[in-house]
């Protein structure tokens, strides 16, 4: 049981790390994501929130999809 524990928590710091490395380079190629209809973005002087609800419903989608495969 540890030892399965031990190999899900370092696959999914190498699946983050993998992630943020695309992010980190690719930023400027990956279009609208963050910035989807419905995603929330409020800017005032001394202010700004921003809630992606748009964002994490697509990833939401898709990471069940694939976990269903």
């Amino acid at each position: 049981m540890n030892r399965n524990l031990g190999l899900y928590i370092l696959l999914v710091g190498v699946i983050l790390v993998v992630v943020g490395i695309v992010i980190y380079f690719f930023h400027d190629k990956l279009g609208r994501i963050g910035r989807l209809p419905g995603d929330i973005r409020v800017e005032r002087p001394g202010f700004r929130l921003y809630f992606p609800i748009t964002t994490m419903l697509l990833a939401s989608v898709v990471l069940s999809l694939a976990k269903s495969y």
